[in-house]
């Protein structure tokens, strides 16, 4: 099984230049746990929600709403506490290797890269369904 079959392709991705407040909408908002950050279209870094968790807190800015209400906004840009130097897959490249990477590095996600372009994500979540899969159609086989 190839990384292609596995990985998503839309990608949803933020800049570095984001602010974390927006990291945050997109991670309670369309549940995702990995962001993957391009600067002018190439992968710079990557955010985890451990990562955003890590850091949000002290450093807010009180906005006052013109009702009284008062908004905590993160002032800090993903710039900051993204990690550089990703670990990428390709395409091709078989799903048990990209297992044994997220594995053997301890980390949730790999960007999918072709021709220097993101086109995908695979995670620990997408093996494990694979996975699944795979044992109930071998549980199939053997009833």
């Amino acid at each position: 099984m190839k990384v292609k079959e596995l990985m998503t392709k839309k990608v949803i991705t933020v800049s570095p230049e984001d602010k974390l407040d927006r990291v945050f909408i997109l991670y309670n908002f369309e549940n995702i746990r990995h962001l993957p950050v391009l600067e002018k279209g190439k992968l710079v870094g990557i955010l985890s929600d451990r990562d955003l968790k890590k850091v949000l807190g002290p450093k807010k800015k009180v906005v006052e709403n013109p009702d009284g209400t008062t908004v905590q906004l993160s002032t800090r840009k993903v710039r900051n506490i993204m990690h550089r130097g990703v670990v990428t897959v390709e395409p091709e490249q078989r799903a048990a290797d990209a297992a044994a990477i997220m594995a053997k590095k301890k980390i949730g996600a790999l960007p999918v890269i072709h021709k220097n372009k993101l086109v995908g994500i695979i995670t620990a979540t997408d093996i494990l369904q694979a996975f699944v899969k795979l044992f109930n159609e071998l549980d199939k086989i053997n009833r």
